[in-house]
């Protein structure tokens, strides 16, 4: 085959994705290993909220992939969210620095490069890291969710789910995890069996078993996730200019409790699904929703949990919201969802054992059928930065299967100096609402208070001179459980529960995965 060939072939190629509205660019057709600059490979803007999905062995590119997409969605005015697993991500405020391999990867692109900065708002969960603090109430975060984040099992987690119906029911708000103890441990008092003896009761093993896995997630630092203030949802949909704000969640600290930051990142994207109205098709998405290291979502996931996944996948799209799971094999993710995520970003896959040649033999079939490329082939040999690429055309057709040399990324490709990062941090108007954690009155709280109020002039709990603070600490929280196991099994608090069914308890409704739908 002639070059005058193959260049017909790539622009053959190319017109697959020659769209009429607006598009983001991937890069350019390659064609026995040549990349053909004019062959330009493309998304539409209106079909991302169709989903999607980035995957690749290790340092084959997804990262880099996430990120020319995000800074274009920025461009666009489309607010995005990503899950900065690594810390590199931070790179996209920062504008990138040209070198020879950059202008290389522009010119067979056919990219006219230029360094760019885009707005980066930085979040943490729990404030733990560098960024503005993330945090849920516990009555928002559910049931569901919160029993993926202990790792229970079924029957544990039908349990839970009962300690917040009951809390609801009783407008007990669970702010935080001490809230949620106190619940858990007056239901299995003696007072509190007969509250729920008309619901099946709550045994005092499986109660055993929660209150020591909330004592686990505490002690890994787990609590100062839930609490208050609570994120609002709007503060995703920002704009800066005629800029969408990309929302970057440090999670490099928590690369030890994965379920946590994976769960929680399905609580925002439930939140969404529950906030966000209806606006069916759209030009272009409300927000862009990167769900990097997507596999620690799905790991031990119960049928419920799984369920409540595809069910948000597939019913967000017409809140204009588009959703990217970041992983290393398809596989990872179940088929079900696979099935939701109309365009495919497939980097190079490994084919080292047994296991791995067929993970890539089911792969090769989720593509349309292409005489350009030999996929079982290609897939193993695609370099760093390029990619088996189809997407959802215009009319909601697949598009030709194109190999693609992707374009670089605009922005700084690595971590900016944590300096940097902190005055940002500092210098961000949401810090007004969420930097500071409030601990106003709760179940846990108010019961305390109308129950045992603590002399006046009470000295007696003062750390001594020679009392290590820690001990102290501990011994203040030893002592408030006690007094606290007191109260819930009085015949006041019992009293107190039953007429606590307010306006609050009557209005909580939950949705999706047991979240609660705000008013």
């Amino acid at each position: 085959m002639t070059d005058t060939d193959k260049a017909a072939d790539a622009k053959r190629i190319a017109d697959g994705y020659a769209f009429q509205g607006p598009a983001l660019e991937f890069g350019s057709v390659v064609l026995d290993g040549a990349a053909y600059p004019d062959a330009h490979i493309r998304v539409p803007l209106s079909t991302l909220n169709r989903h999607g999905l980035i995957a690749g062995a290790t340092g084959t590119g997804k990262t880099k992939t996430l990120q020319v997409l995000a800074e274009q969605l920025a461009d666009a005015g489309v607010p995005v969210v990503v899950a900065d697993v690594k810390g590199d991500l931070s790179g996209l405020s920062q504008a990138g620095t040209s070198n020879d391999k950059i202008t290389q990867r522009a010119k067979d692109t056919g990219d006219d490069w230029a360094a760019t900065a885009y707005p980066v708002e930085f979040l943490a969960l729990g404030g733990v890291g560098t960024g503005v603090p993330l945090r849920a109430t516990m009555t928002s975060f559910g049931p569901t969710l919160l029993s993926k984040v202990l790792g229970l099992n079924d029957t544990q987690e039908s349990s839970l789910g009962l300690v917040f119906h009951y809390a609801d029911s009783a407008g007990l708000a669970l702010l935080d995890l001490k809230d949620l103890r106190a619940v858990i441990q007056y239901l299995v008092s003696d007072e509190g069996k007969a509250d729920l003896a008309s619901l099946g009761g709550l045994s005092s093993a499986t109660a055993g078993v929660i209150l020591r896995e909330l004592i686990g997630l505490s002690d890994k630092g787990g609590d100062v996730f839930f609490g208050e203030p609570e994120w609002e949802t709007k503060d995703l949909l920002r704009t800066s200019g005629d800029k969408g704000v990309i929302s970057a969640i440090e999670l490099t600290n928590l690369q030890d409790r994965p379920q946590l930051f994976s769960t929680f990142l399905m609580w925002l994207l439930a939140d969404l699904f529950h906030e966000l109205p209806e606006v069916g098709d759209v030009d272009k998405p409300k927000l862009v929703f990167f769900f990097d290291e997507a596999h620690l979502l799905f790991n031990g996931a119960s049928k419920a949990f799984l369920d409540a996944v595809t069910q948000t996948v597939r019913l967000i799209r017409s809140k204009g919201v588009g959703v990217f799971f970041v992983t290393q094999n398809p596989q990872d993710v179940p088929d079900d969802v696979l099935g939701q995520l109309g365009n495919r970003v497939q980097h190079a896959l490994r084919a080292f054992t047994p296991d791995d040649a067929a993970a890539l033999a089911k792969a090769v079939k989720t593509y349309p059928r292409t005489k350009d490329y030999d996929l079982s082939e290609d897939l193993t040999q695609l370099g760093t930065g390029e990619a088996i690429i189809t997407v959802l055309s215009e009319t909601g057709a697949p598009t030709p299967v194109a190999w693609t040399r992707l374009r670089p990324p605009r922005s700084l490709m690595g971590q900016i100096e944590a300096s940097a990062q902190q005055q940002a941090v500092a210098a961000s108007p949401l810090q007004a609402t969420y930097g500071a954690a409030v601990d106003r009155e709760s179940a846990y709280e108010k019961l305390a208070a109308k129950l045992a109020p603590a002399p006046q002039g009470d000295t007696s709990k003062a750390p001594k001179a020679d009392e290590p603070k820690e001990e102290h600490h501990r011994g203040k929280e030893a002592a408030a459980g006690g007094v606290l196991g007191g109260l819930l099994g009085s015949s006041a608090f019992k009293s107190f529960t039953r007429s606590a069914a307010s306006a609050l308890g009557r209005e909580i409704t939950r949705g999706v995965f047991g979240v609660r739908k705000r008013r």
